[in-house]
């Protein structure tokens, strides 16, 4: 249901109360709009028909924009009649044309309001009516401008909201967290917002980081206060989001932005967003490429604000606000950290490993990886380490493949570097298998990290005492003189001492201490070693860093005591050292300690000792030395050296040897302690598990396994176990078996003669783990596939003499070294080796002209006059266009022309060339020959003359004649054709073309029979053809036949002529037979000139027919058919003497055996109609449809096949329904049948 109220505030035409309108009662209707925010009133009840209100299809959207930049609203409205669209701000005049621009355009029907170079006053709330005569719509659009530099505190202009038809100020936006320079100072015991802010929009996970950031240790109060905090903001938060999550902190890209990201579902998409950093409002773009530092982007439900250019002063708290309520506060802080050493572009071979290596200015606990702008993390594919001073820090791209290509960076805050990794396919493997996953790296950054990371290490501990430094003098001027304390008095116990308070935190605190190890030669005393002239530290004594020196008038504590390990079985001493000379007392474990049962307690002076004679397991615990009020304790640990069973240690020692892809396995017992570190190493360097590598640690062993080992993981195995009072290590060797590396090159000659090669090699750097027994040598020979094995030397010698060889040829050779394992790789020579010095032949003939044509031109030469004792294996030929100076070669080195003649093809017609030719031998081709005289490419003058004409040609009439004569001229000769000696009709058509004419007779006759001659005529000469064309038919067939016998067996034939005979002069007969015995007929004559013959062999009781046949060159003609000679024609007709005898008849009327259906089949479809017919003679068979004889129609298909009478129809038409009959007819009668056939629609 529509709300209605009258409206009091404004008219519209039609409105007023003077005014009448026909079509209804004028009134204030406010009607319900398809879009939010749009306020519709209807000025007239009912609305005619096909009329309508203003209403928007698009509203305009609220706008936060920069100042100084291209400010626009755009809206879409309906209505009938068409609305007028007028523009308006609350606060101010939109009629300066200069300032504000209405557009519309009438293709999208959108009317746009622009605002160029918007300016701060121009921050409004803004209003769009749309007005025809039967109502109007209004919506209000807010316009905010954020100047430069702009804080939050100065918040855009107060935009007035419409609230039950008031204007309200709007207040001005704050934020919880106010700039550092608004910021007051916060009492004792003040909570910074700051903190409630990072909790509210922090995971669980980091509660406990953000509360010892802020000094808060009482969680409970902090988990109840937040929780309250929590329900208030998500109230605060529902009023502009529908859903709030996936809320992601601030943290730098692959690319040096940074970003932050939360997915919200706005309730008002117009909704203002805002952007803050410490309380001062950023300015931010929506446009991708704009200048401005800071960006947000939307997708969909997706909200991704970032930054570039990132600088040391964009550390912040970073907040994010709808309209005045936060949703999202994240802290970024930037580290004071760049890259002494930057990674470096690695090249690595397909599965090998790639290190990426990075040294930097301070120590950082991780560092951000990406490959090809993704996030790397530690797994199986990339190991990730960090050196323990946390300055050297190395990403391992495990068993790279080409796909692993591409840039890789490392981020520290908000620095970076990056660098390509190059991965190259191993061109070792054949193609289409694997290789094997190798154990080597590439990459690193080619420089001592150790080193710089330790030089950074000593600067950065030396700024440390510095600033440490710094802060004392700056306390010790800041304290108030010392007063001094009063005497105590002699009767008064000393007051127990006060707690002293936690010291005031300091830059950078000192790194940890490890207990110092008394070792078996450490002495009791400090004492100089001899020859060192340093001084050894002593057992036991050291400072404590931990405990301040008090200075209270009465006995201090100058030197404590500290963490002790002391090895077992040695002496060990405790000494402390006082500021006055006093007395003291020793416990250990809260039990008092006096000299005797192995311990001494001396005191020279302010130095008081304890010393432990013999340090066994009981003289491990905690001892105290207390004087006065003064106190100082330190943990004595007693204890051992790791240490190995001989025999384990003997049978680890001995090699591990296996095959290359077999896995190598070390087991090392030991007895079972605490606080022992087990550490693998392969040639001093240690051995991490991972890849192909496994280590297990047991409490009484550890296991180390290889797998898939290759050459290079042979070296030396080292096992090494460390507790705190020392270690120890046990050494054992990985041999690798494999084929041996290939021979080191290159392959020198030593000697090269016309009958000996000998060549030179180095042995392989890698003999594969066993011996090389010896070499295999194999040859090619230059320009050939076959390699052929020489045979082999043994392993002490590197050289091989070749004595078959032939002078001037060129030879490549391989070497293999062979082990027990197999083959190594080849080592191949870089060039050819010639037997003998090079020697060329001397120059051909020049080359000889036989014979020229525009396709080919043939050239002859003679063979050089000296060879210079090599044999030439052929020729090369060059050939020159005229005016040009390239020379092309006509064949190949390897593709010699034999002979010392060729025929060059390859030529243009009129085009003049010239020829050289040089002899080829076993050492290349020889001299050059002088050119050749210039030849054109052309055909030489000669008279006209025919190639293999036909001089008779027959052709069928009616169709076209065709009389094709190829010749040859130079030049082209005229052309001229006769008949019969005259000239051709005009209708007979001649086609020339380059060397053929033709004559073509369309549709001939046989007048056109007669000889054609062809005369071709040009300057040279004449040549003629007669050519004779018959034009015939296939013969009509001869007359009747007669048979007449004139003597006995045989039998006269004549038959009357072909009407063809007179015509045609080639026509002939032939006469074929067929008797009764072997019923099979046969030619007894043939290209009879004359009408008559004779058959002999005549039988008499054979029953013998005769065919005549007209043959010319066309073929036969159809039989004429002789009457019957023999038994029937000779037989005397008996008559009875009895009764009158039956003679048998079988002629009869047709009739119908089976009658035709009735058919109803769709249109379209195909239809066969068939039915039965019998008579003799056979009878003639008709169609009919409607009484109208459709035999000769071609829309049916009608057979009769031994009177089974058959209609076929493809596709029934409309029309072919009807009455279809079929009538039989022969001379004793006819029958018929009828049907009707029904075509369906």
């Amino acid at each position: 249901m529509f709300r209605r109220s009258v409206v009091t505030d404004g008219t519209a035409t039609g409105q007023g109360p003077a005014d009448d309108n026909c079509y209804g009662k004028e009134v204030g209707i406010k009607k319900k709009s398809k879009v939010p925010g749009v306020m519709i009133t209807q000025f007239i009840e009912p609305l005619p028909e096909g009329m309508s209100h203003p209403d928007f299809i698009r509203k305009p959207i609220a706008l936060t924009i920069q100042e100084g930049k291209f400010a626009f609203f755009k809206a879409i409205v309906t209505g009938d009649p068409t609305p007028t669209v007028t523009w308006s701000r609350n606060n101010g005049d939109v009629s300066d044309t200069s300032r504000y621009q209405t557009k519309y355009d009438p293709t999208s029907n959108e009317h746009t309001f622009e605002m160029p170079n918007v300016m701060p006053d121009q921050a409004d709330t803004y209003k769009c009516f749309a007005i025809n005569e039967y109502g109007q719509a209004i919506v209000t659009v807010i316009l905010n401008i954020i100047e430069v530099g702009y804080k939050k505190n100065k918040a855009p202009q107060p935009a007035a909201e419409a609230t039950n038809g008031n204007f309200k100020t709007v207040l001005k936006r704050r934020s919880k967290i106010l700039p550092k320079s608004e910021q007051s100072e916060r009492k004792d015991g003040e909570i910074d917002p700051k903190f409630w802010e990072l909790l509210l929009s922090a995971e669980k996970k980091d509660y406990e980081i953000i509360c010892t950031e802020f000094g808060v240790t009482d969680f409970r109060w902090m988990l109840k206060k937040l929780n309250e905090k929590k329900k208030e903001r998500e109230e605060e938060q529902a009023e502009f989001v529908r859903n709030l999550s996936n809320l992601k902190p601030i943290q730098v890209n692959a690319d040096g932005t940074a970003s932050f990201e939360v997915d919200m579902d706005l309730i008002e998409p117009s909704s203002s967003i805002f952007l803050y950093k410490d309380g001062v409002m950023v300015p931010y773009t929506k446009e991708l490429g704009d200048k401005i530092k800071h960006n947000l982007k939307q997708v969909g439900k997706k909200y991704i604000f970032s930054m570039k250019d990132l600088m040391p002063d964009d550390a912040g708290l970073y907040q994010l606000d709808v309209e005045d309520v936060n949703m999202f506060s994240t802290d970024f802080k930037i580290p004071m950290v760049d890259f002494l050493v930057k990674i470096q572009e690695v090249k690595a071979i397909e599965r090998e490993d790639a290190v990426f290596e990075c040294v930097l200015s301070n120590p950082f606990s991780k560092i951000l990886w990406f490959g090809k702008n993704l996030p790397l993390e530690q797994g199986e594919k990339y190991d990730i380490q960090v050196s323990e001073d946390k300055l050297i820090h190395r990403l391992v791209v495990k068993d790279c493949m080409v796909v692993d290509k591409g840039i890789y960076s490392a981020c520290a805050g908000i620095k970076s570097c990056n660098a390509w990794l190059v991965v190259e396919a191993d061109k070792e493997v054949p193609k289409g298998k694997k290789s094997a996953r190798k154990t080597t790296r590439a990459g690193g950054s080619g420089m001592d990290l150790q080193k710089v990371a330790q030089e950074q290490q000593v600067k950065l501990v030396k700024e440390r005492e510095e600033r440490k430094e710094q802060i004392q003098i700056a306390k010790e001027a800041a304290a108030p003189p010392p007063e001094t304390p009063p005497a105590p008095a002699p009767t008064k116990p000393p007051a127990e001492p006060e707690a002293p308070k936690d010291p005031e935190p300091i830059v950078n605190e000192p790194p940890v201490v490890e207990p110092p190890v008394v070792s078996p030669a450490a002495s009791i005393t400090t004492a100089e070693e001899p020859g060192s002239g340093h001084p050894t530290e002593e057992a036991g004594v050291g400072e404590r860093l931990d405990e301040p020196l008090v200075d209270t008038g009465g006995p201090g504590i100058t030197c404590g005591l500290s963490d002790i390990y002391c090895h077992r079985g040695q002496p060990a001493e405790l000494a402390v050292a006082m500021n006055i000379e006093c007395e003291g007392t020793w416990f250990k474990d809260g039990e008092q300690l006096n000299s005797g049962a192995g311990i001494t307690i001396t005191k020279d002076g302010t130095s008081h000792k304890l010393t432990i004679q013999t340090c066994k397991d009981d003289d491990s615990g905690v001892y105290r030395f207390v004087s006065g009020d003064q106190s100082t304790q330190g943990k004595v640990t007693v204890g051992g050296v790791p240490e190995f069973d001989p025999d384990d240690l003997h049978k680890f020692s001995k090699p591990v040897i296996i095959r290359v892809g077999q896995n190598a396995a070390f087991k090392m017992p030991f007895p079972p302690q605490e606080s022992l570190v087990v550490s693998w190493f392969k040639d001093c360097t240690e051995i991490k598990d991972g890849g192909g590598v496994k280590i297990v640690r047991e409490p009484n062993h550890s296991r180390l396994l290889l797998r898939d080992c290759l050459r290079t993981d042979a070296g030396e195995i080292k096992i090494q176990l460390k507790n705190p009072f020392g270690s120890v290590e046990a050494t054992s060797k990985l041999i690798v078996l494999d084929r041996p590396g290939p021979p080191e090159g290159p392959v020198e000659t030593a000697e090269s003669t016309s009958s000996i090669i000998e060549i030179k090699w180095n042995p392989p750097k890698d003999d594969g783990g066993s011996a090389v027994t010896n070499y295999i040598i194999e040859r090619q020979q230059a320009g050939q596939c076959l390699w052929t094995k020489l045979g082999d030397v043994s392993a002490d010698r590197t050289s091989f003499r070749d004595r078959n060889v032939m002078h001037g040829k060129k030879y490549n050779y391989r070497i293999y070294a062979e082990n027990p394992e197999g083959l190594s790789d080849t080592l191949e020579t870089a060039d050819s080796i010639m037997a003998g010095i090079m020697i060329l032949s001397g120059p051909p003939g020049t080359p000889q002209v036989v014979s020229a044509s525009k396709t080919c031109i043939k050239l002859t030469w003679t063979p050089p006059e000296d060879d210079r004792g090599v044999p030439i294996i052929g020729y090369q030929l060059e050939k020159r266009k005229k005016d040009t100076n390239q020379w092309i070669a006509l064949n190949a080195v390897n593709e010699p022309i034999e002979d010392v003649k060729y025929a060059v093809k390859d030529v243009t017609e009129g085009t003049e060339y010239e020829f050289r030719v040089s002899a080829i031998n076993e050492s290349g081709p020889g001299d050059l020959s002088p050119p050749s005289a210039m030849v054109c490419a052309k055909n030489p003058n000669m008279r006209p003359c025919f190639k293999d004409p036909e001089d008779f040609i027959v052709v069928r009439a009616g169709i076209s004649a065709r009389v094709k004569i190829c010749y040859e001229a130079e030049p082209p000769p005229e052309i001229t054709w006769l008949k019969d000696n005259e000239p051709i009709s005009p209708w007979i058509n001649i086609i020339n073309t380059e060397g053929m004419s033709q004559l073509v007779i369309p549709s001939s006759k046989r007048s056109d029979s007669a000889i054609y001659t062809i005369i071709a005529k040009n300057s040279v000469g004449e040549a003629s053809f007669d050519i004779e064309v018959r034009v015939t038919d296939e013969p009509k067939s001869p007359g009747p036949v007669e048979l007449e016998q004139t003597v006995h067996g045989k039998v006269l034939i004549s038959w009357a002529p072909s009407p063809d005979q007179e015509l045609d002069d080639r026509l002939f007969y032939m006469v074929s037979q067929h008797d009764s015995n072997t019923r099979m007929w046969k030619t007894i004559a043939d290209r009879l000139l004359t009408n008559t013959y004779t058959a002999n062999n005549i039988l008499p009781g054979t029953e013998y027919h005769f065919r005549i046949y007209a043959k010319n060159d066309m073929g036969l003609s159809d039989p004429s058919q002789s009457p019957t000679w023999g038994v029937n024609s000779n037989r005397v007709q008996n008559t009875s003497n009895g009764g009158n005898s039956t003679e048998v008849c079988f002629e009869r009327p047709p009739s119908i055996l089976v009658p035709l259906k009735v058919h109803t089949p769709p249109k379209g479809y195909q239809l066969y109609m068939t039915c039965a017919v019998r008579g003799c003679p056979t009878p003639t068979v008709s169609w009919y449809l409607n009484g109208i004889c459709i035999n000769s129609d071609n829309n049916y298909y009608i057979t009769n096949s031994f009177g089974v009478c058959s209609m076929y129809i493809m596709r029934v038409r409309p029309n072919d329904s009807g009455e279809y009959r079929v009538v039989a007819v022969n001379s004793l009668g006819k029958a018929e049948c009828s049907t009707k056939l029904i075509v369906k629609d």
